[in-house]
């Protein structure tokens, strides 16, 4: 009977054994399946945002994908575009303008990534050392991506322009790229050729606006917005500027200081200040009588004698 009981004892350990193994086997091979799928989702997602871009065939097509992609917000796949374009015409003005656009977009984003990781580590700011002085005429030292593709597109329109300078649109974006490197002038003077070649673009009319706000030239900017809005009444950048110049105008005329007051002929006449004892100036507020003053190289009139009484003279003339 003892023999019995441990030979069902042990079967039944031997039983239980059995089916915990199967359920761990399972459980780990379910386990594995789910990290394979999650790996290879993984994966495929990795797959797809490295994918690079074909190589085109020529600048025009990669011009055109980069404008897609930049259209869609794909910005980065744009720029490699775009690369591809002025890789192959280093000429291709517009592409290397797109491209400065595109930059700029990944530049200013990383910065203000950068301003939000600096206020949460550190939320007092750390003293920064003073900037040395550069002299005015020293070269400008481009160090953006940006600023380098705005650069490239200068040049290229400029040769442009050289070939046809009746170009207005080569004018208008030369002087849009010159506003992205902040050199106002320049980009004033090509678009007010742009404007001279083609008065009744409103596009051009709106963008010298534009540059003449940022130049404080309000009552000019004021001009040439009010016709961009005649060209084309629907024109609310155009709208949304003049507004800002009529503002800066209104600011401008209040803070002009007033010319001093001027006397007129028949307005009475300030006394002269008169010096007192310790030679400190003062307004004078009673009249004295004028001393007679000698001009230089004039002999100064004799002194008259003093008067005596008369006194009684004999008739010889003796006192």
């Amino acid at each position: 009977m003892r023999k019995i009981s441990i030979v069902l004892f042990l079967t039944c350990s031997s039983m239980l054994l059995a089916g915990c193994g199967g359920k761990s086997g399972n459980a780990n091979q379910t386990n594995a399946n789910s990290n394979t799928a999650a790996n290879s989702n993984a994966n495929a997602n990795t797959q797809a945002q490295s994918t690079p871009l074909p190589e085109f065939s020529d600048p025009e097509t990669a011009f055109a994908e980069g404008n897609k992609l930049f259209d869609a917000n794909k910005t980065e796949l744009a720029i490699e575009a775009y690369n591809q374009a002025v890789k192959m015409n280093p000429d291709f003005a517009d592409a290397w303008f797109q491209l400065g656009v595109s930059y700029a977009l990944i530049e200013k984003q990383k910065e203000i990534e950068s301003m939000n990781e600096e206020v949460e580590a550190t939320p007092t700011p750390t003293p920064t050392k003073s900037k040395s002085k550069t002299k005015k005429d020293a070269p400008v030292v481009r160090t953006k991506d940006s600023e380098k593709a705005f650069e490239k597109a200068v040049t290229a329109y400029k040769k442009i322009i050289a070939k046809n300078a009746k170009d207005d649109a080569a004018f208008y974006n030369l002087g849009r790229a010159y506003n992205k490197l902040d050199e106002d002038e320049d980009a004033e003077k090509a678009l007010r050729q742009a404007v001279k070649l083609q008065p009744e673009d409103t596009r051009y009319q709106t963008e010298l606006g534009a540059i003449l706000n940022k130049l404080a030239k309000y009552d000019e900017a004021m001009k040439a917005l009010k016709k961009a809005l005649e060209i084309d009444p629907e024109n609310s950048a155009a709208e949304e500027l003049l507004d800002k110049a009529e503002a800066g105008k209104k600011r401008v005329s209040f803070g002009v200081t007033p010319k001093p007051a001027q006397t007129t002929d028949d307005g009475p006449v300030k006394s002269k200040p008169t010096k007192t004892g310790d030679d400190t100036e003062m307004p004078s507020t009673t009249s004295t009588p004028e001393k007679e003053v000698t001009k230089p190289g004039a002999t100064k009139p004799a002194a008259k004698p003093e008067s005596k009484p008369d006194k009684k003279m004999d008739k010889k003339g003796n006192p």
